[in-house]
């Protein structure tokens, strides 16, 4: 019998993290396999500095990940968390073609189309649609349009987008590790699968990935990605932060952060440090919330996903700087098992194994377009790139 195994990649620029799964009949959630994780090197604030570096890292935690699973890893999903990974709205007209102003899918794919061709993309690829919205004759529709009759139909969509340059190079290097890259998931949208149930997603809440060079937050609501955006500053300015201010090694200020406090070290004088930092953090997703009319209301809060989702003090200071509820991140799909892959730093890798499921459910044809030119594209430079 074939089984349905499914690999997640997670490129981050610290570390780098491989999720086996296979799907069980019958079950929701896949039964966890095999997992492998590895140091990142040629890779900073998420894009690609050096292709042979990221492949290194890659070949290394999938040898890991083979090990632990017994699977051979040739093909798997790549998740996008980089600073260039960015969500903009649009919106879209069409015509109803029908003489009896019957509705089609022809249509709703017409001012999806529009949407897009209204954006201005300057050197970025699509990677997801969400359609948010439509409205038939000035009066907005829920539930299926085709069967209505109307004469003019308009869309709102969420497009996200990144750099198409630095997805290139992301997937030339997971391709020169001997894995080929069937799909690409947005992060946010991964983590989501792990970090938020479905009524958080409805009533409106937030993922926050604290990376160790970017944080990236992804709002949901109405059961939909409304938003997602990056920043380029992480886990390690913190470590920096308090390596500096106290006057101690890298690895040494690490630890602090992670609250392995040293008696030599003052309490205080941490905590001063760590706090000053997450305001810095909590002040960019402030104003990005404003920006969208956000501030303040999101009845589910934040949960907060990322290696830096471990730093001390982290919900308190969140819930004081945003008004919102906030908490870490956690996961039931272990049951009672103790595993490291509870540590929210696993669960990008571990959402991207789920996500693509459920992309379809709103996923436009574009994404289906832009991931066949995209293909196309990485195949042509790797063909470049070889003697």
């Amino acid at each position: 019998m074939t089984r349905n195994i499914s690999i997640g990649i997670d490129v981050g620029s610290s570390m780098t993290r491989i999720v086996v799964g296979e799907f069980l009949k019958g079950e929701q959630n896949p039964k966890i396999i095999g997992a492998g994780e590895s140091p990142t090197f040629g890779m900073r604030h998420g894009y690609v500095i050096n292709i042979e570096e990221i492949a290194s890292s890659v070949k290394k935690a999938a040898e890991i990940a083979e090990r632990s699973s017994g699977i051979k890893i040739r093909r798997a999903l790549v998740s996008l968390s980089g600073a260039t990974l960015r969500s903009v709205v649009s919106t879209g007209v069409s015509i109803i073609t029908k003489s009896d102003g019957e509705v089609t899918s022809l249509d709703v794919n017409k001012a999806l189309d529009e949407c897009e061709d209204n954006l201005n993309l300057n050197n970025k690829k699509i990677i997801q649609v969400v359609p948010l919205s439509f409205r038939l004759d000035g009066k907005e529709v829920l539930g299926r349009l085709e069967g209505l009759r109307g004469n003019k139909l308009e869309a709102k969509a969420l497009f996200v987008t990144y750099s198409s340059v630095h997805l290139e190079d992301l997937l030339a290097a997971v391709a020169e590790a001997g894995i080929e890259a069937v799909d690409v998931v947005p992060g946010g949208v991964a983590g989501s699968m792990i970090a938020l149930s479905q009524r958080q997603k409805v009533v409106g809440s937030a993922v926050v990935d604290i990376g160790a060079e970017k944080v990236s937050i992804s709002i949901f609501e109405n059961g939909l990605l409304s938003s997602i955006h990056t920043f380029s500053i992480g886990g390690e300015d913190i470590t920096n932060d308090i390596a500096l201010g106290m006057k101690i090694p890298l690895e040494t200020a690490e630890s602090l952060k992670l609250g392995n406090l040293i008696e030599e070290y003052s309490k205080k004088k941490l905590e001063e440090i760590i706090e000053a930092r997450l305001s810095d953090i909590f002040e960019l997703l402030e104003n990005h919330l404003k920006k969208i009319k956000r501030s303040e209301l999101l009845p589910a809060g934040i949960v907060f996903i990322g290696g830096g989702a471990n730093t001390p003090r982290l919900v308190e200071l969140a819930e004081d700087a945003l008004k919102l509820p906030s908490k870490i991140g956690e996961t039931e799909i272990f049951g009672n098992a103790k595993t490291k892959l509870r540590d929210p730093a696993w669960f990008i890798a571990l959402g991207t194994i789920i996500a693509v499921r459920g992309k379809e459910e709103y996923s436009g044809n574009s994404f289906h377009q832009f991931w066949k030119e995209t293909k196309k594209t990485l195949k042509s430079g790797l063909k470049q790139l070889m003697p």
